[in-house]
């Protein structure tokens, strides 16, 4: 076996997980050149919830910032998360906002595109992984890992392999509640590299605890590329610590090669950051904790934040038991969606109306009823027939790909912008996000004031919860 790579995800998933994606560019910057001396095979550093982040809090343009850090790290592969037709929002887009998307992800300095999709429908990865390899860059497609009865270790194998022939680079095993335990994260990577040919990437956090474990396992099962965080910000509802793996691996046939005292040294700059964000507010300790509720409810830590803060809102805190409990009916009644945005919020939502109501499904989220009537693509197994009938009546279900029922529109929101859009990432920015874009443009042309910096703790900020829970 060769040496272990390893994808740092200090300037993405690490302070999306803890801090509500709250660092700036200025805070990366000073400790670009180290990490990009350090060897990594790729750092994670845009995507995910970075994309609106950037424009809704930080006042920074995602596209320049993305510039930067290529400018500042040109021998390191820079990577993102792409969730599939979703791009980065909450909805489908139309194929040529996709294709669009991936060619000025590219151009901006992105080498390494990580694709999902929530239900592990491929269709609704298909249209990306093409226009990634179109434009030059490496198509990484991501096995949305969970358990259930339908989700099991040929589910897995079949989907990569499938994966495979639309044309990924690499296959990555994308266990975003840290569910996946280290046997069997040994016998999946055994598995996957006897069926497929790409290189392997496995990413987990370290929720309930068993992240290093699973990463130990995998090495030994022969796997290619492992996600993990410096130690500032890892841990917890992050990725396991960078350089503890090294450490451990270090004089064995899996050693990493990479330099322990390089790391040393982001780390300082990394530990003064996050003390300012712990400071501010928005990084919260508690996400630091091993909550090993994450294996009894399969609910992902930011999953409870949302559930919690829900419950406050509703002055039912007592009822959070009751919610766990039902989260997996609901989920069983939806045809086992993996947990993870967009379907976490909606399962979870639509667990504390049932609770809530005090008879299910009385109350049906547009969220629901947009997943039992295929809006969101191929759920993974039958549903509840006669929750759906309550839910959406004798709506015709979508069978096809969802987005198979979108006209082009990247048209569209060109005549929208033409009078604030400066170049098409702004038009690109504004399809996905416009209220947040536009009041974006408005302050960074000078046409608007810029609003004072938020103070509230994380904690109480009803926005974190959608930041945070995407715990991708």
């Amino acid at each position: 076996m060769s040496k272990l790579y390893i994808t740092d995800t200090i300037l993405r998933d690490a302070h999306q997980s803890q801090a509500a994606t709250r660092m700036t560019t200025e805070e990366m910057l000073p400790a670009c050149k180290i990490l990009d001396d350090i060897g990594y095979w790729s750092l994670e550093c845009w995507g995910g919830a970075t994309f609106d982040s950037c424009m809704r809090f930080l006042n920074e343009d995602p596209w320049e910032r993305l510039r930067t850090l290529k400018a500042a790290m040109p021998k390191t592969k820079l990577q993102m998360l792409f969730r599939g037709q979703n791009i980065l929002g909450y909805k489908h887009y139309a194929d040529d906002v996709v294709a669009a998307f991936c060619k000025k992800s590219i151009e901006n300095g992105i080498d390494v595109v990580r694709i999902f999709d929530a239900l592990n429908d491929t269709r609704n990865m298909e249209t990306a992984i093409k226009f990634v390899k179109e434009y030059g860059g490496m198509a990484e497609a991501a096995l949305s890992y969970t358990t259930s009865p339908v989700h099991n270790e040929d589910y897995f194998v079949k989907m990569a392999c499938e994966l495979e022939k639309m044309g990924a680079d690499v296959i990555c095993i994308k266990d975003m509640a840290n569910l996946l335990l280290p046997y069997d994260a040994y016998s999946l990577v055994k598995k996957l590299k006897e069926n497929v040919g790409v290189p392997i990437h496995l990413h987990t956090h370290n929720t309930s605890g068993t992240g290093d474990m699973t990463y130990i396992l995998a090495a030994q099962a022969g796997v290619d590329i492992v996600d993990c965080a410096l130690s500032p910000m890892s841990n917890g509802t992050s990725q396991p610590t960078t350089e503890s793996l090294v450490a451990s691996l270090a004089g064995t046939e899996r050693d990493t090669g990479l330099d322990l005292k390089k790391m040393s040294e982001a780390a300082v700059h990394f530990r003064n950051v996050a003390a300012r964000l712990k400071e501010k507010g928005d990084l919260d300790p508690k996400v630091l904790n091993v909550d090993t509720n994450t294996l009894l409810y399969q609910v992902p830590g930011g999953m409870l934040s949302n559930l919690i803060s829900q419950l406050k809102q509703a002055n039912a805190e007592d009822k959070y038991y009751e919610v766990l409990a039902e989260v997996p009916r609901v989920r069983e009644d939806f045809g086992y969606p993996p947990l993870v945005t967009p379907t976490s919020q909606i399962v979870g939502s639509q667990a504390v109306l049932n609770v809530l109501a005090g008879e299910r499904y009385k109350m049906v989220t547009k969220e629901s009823k947009g997943l039992l009537r295929g809006e969101y693509g191929r759920l993974p197994a039958p549903v509840n027939e006669e929750v759906r009938k309550k839910a959406i009546g004798d709506d015709t279900v979508i069978e096809c790909r969802p987005a198979d029922l979108i006209e082009p529109e990247l048209d569209k929101y060109r005549e929208e912008t033409k009078d604030f859009a400066k170049s098409e990432e702004d038009v690109l920015s504004y399809a996905l996000f416009p209220q947040v874009a536009k009041k974006f443009f408005d302050i960074r042309d000078g046409r608007a004031e810029a609003p004072a910096p938020v103070t509230t703790p994380v904690a109480d900020n009803k926005e974190r919860v959608l930041y945070v829970e995407d715990l991708s």
